[in-house]
């Protein structure tokens, strides 16, 4: 991280041919949909509700490990044998509901974050092939990019169910380098935390991360990453 986050992106924008960015904390802000869902979920399943607070830190590796750590922190028994037991026996019932609920309400309690629209088309400008990457699942990400406006700038969309491993694996990093037809060494990840920033580095690919978003709780910018910006605007 030799490079200040000011000088980083123009320096970085000139040494790439393509570009990927994350969905959740990086595009859309989607907390309000991840609290909706999953207090329709908790409802159904007759359990307690669970605070956006606590939703915050658990976002980001997957739906699987969101409904995993979900029903671990309501059920709150200290026995661990136990929990494991009750949470294998509650997941499918609470992944059905869950994936009923969020398309139901996918995009209504979202935004788009500020910058964001500005960001892509200066990188589509830029000649820049885009992709967008996300471990949400791809019928769920697609279309909450639809709602918002921001499906027309991506070439390609994968969300976590489109290869056998999620970030921060670097196999959908290299995958989606391979779909674009680029070198991984001149693919710039963008993404808002530790996942985004590990599977880059695995993947050989430059990557910067946004100060706004999820990061499961952690202060961002301790993520060894090549550069930080407050804004996809500030990309180019």
């Amino acid at each position: 991280m030799s490079e200040t986050p000011t000088a980083l992106p123009s320096a970085l924008l000139s040494r790439v041919d393509a570009v990927i960015i994350d969905l959740d904390g990086t595009m859309v802000d989607t907390m309000g949909d991840f609290n909706e869902a999953l207090n329709r979920m908790l409802r159904e399943l007759a359990l307690p509700s669970i605070g956006a607070e606590h939703i915050e830190h658990m976002v980001g590796k997957g739906s699987e490990h969101l409904l995993i750590s979900v029903l671990k922190h309501v059920l709150a028994l200290d026995d661990k044998a136990l929990l494991a037991i009750k949470v294998e026996a509650m997941y499918p019932a609470a992944w059905s509901s869950y994936q009923r609920h969020y398309l139901d309400i996918n995009g209504q309690y979202a935004r788009v974050y500020p910058g964001v629209a500005e960001g892509l088309v200066a990188l589509r400008a830029a000649g820049l092939r885009m992709a967008c990457l996300t471990n949400k699942p791809t019928n769920f990400a697609q279309p909450l990019l639809q709602a918002k406006g921001l499906d027309g700038y991506f070439e390609k969309v994968f969300g976590g169910d489109a290869f056998e491993r999620k970030k921060p694996d670097p196999l959908p990093l290299l995958k989606t380098c391979e779909a674009l037809g680029t070198d991984p060494a001149r693919t710039l990840m963008v993404g808002d935390s530790s996942n985004d920033a590990q599977a880059a580095r695995a993947a050989g690919c430059p990557v910067v991360l946004v100060t706004y978003g999820y990061n499961h709780g952690q202060p961002v910018r301790a993520v060894d990453a090549d550069g930080f910006v407050d804004s996809l605007a500030q990309l180019v």
